[in-house]
């Protein structure tokens, strides 16, 4: 009887020990010094990017990239650069997500630069959004603002509540805190409105 009981056990322990292991490994690859360009359906360049340390998540089919820089075209012509700490590309690179000391900057003389912590942009909207310590500056104004958006158009809103600075003489004369605003970067303008859409005002430079 003990040698039957003996039979089971050790038939049981041999059943366990052969059951097959279904977990599946994700394999992340490891990329040095990626240089990626990123083309439309007619082959017009949208944006490309680079990263001295990157990783590919073959499970998640993202992109995990350190000190990100991107170049974002308008046809032939870069029309922003932007910076990062670090970065995530998904959705077959078309969702990019950048976070820590993001700073966009323009290529004109007046040298526009648009700073945030977190920004996101799914190329098939077209819109930036930017979340968290928005500053924008150039040589005539800073607009403080915790969320913000740059569409197509080339127009940045700022959500409320927004705070912004008039320079004069490179030193910060006038500060005044509103609802909503909207800088043109194609003329230079910078539009407040407030909620009730009854109140209006522009400043141009």
């Amino acid at each position: 009887m003990n040698k039957i009981y003996r039979l089971i056990i050790f038939l049981s322990v041999f059943s366990f020990g052969c059951t097959p292991n279904l977990i599946e490994e994700n394999i992340i690859q490891r990329i040095d010094s990626l240089d990626m360009n990123i083309f439309s359906k007619t082959g017009d360049k949208i944006y490309s990017i680079t990263s001295p340390y990157s990783s590919y998540d073959n499970n998640g089919l993202k992109f995990q990239l350190k000190e990100t820089t991107i170049n974002v075209f308008s046809g032939k012509d870069i029309k922003y650069i932007i910076n990062s700490d670090k970065s995530t590309l998904s959705d077959n690179n078309k969702l990019l997500k950048l976070i820590g000391n993001v700073k966009l900057k323009t290529l004109d003389e007046d040298d526009e630069i648009l700073y945030a912590d977190n920004f996101i942009w799914n190329i098939d909207e077209t819109n930036y959004l930017l979340k968290g310590n928005i500053r924008f500056e150039n040589k005539n104004i800073i607009l403080y603002s915790e969320k913000a958006k740059l569409g197509s158009d080339q127009i940045i809103e700022f959500f409320n509540p927004v705070k912004y600075i008039i320079k004069d003489n490179n030193k910060n004369k006038y500060e005044i805190n509103s609802e909503n605003a909207y800088y043109d970067l194609k003329t230079e303008s910078v539009t407040f409105k407030a909620k009730d859409k009854r109140v209006r005002s522009i400043i141009y430079f």
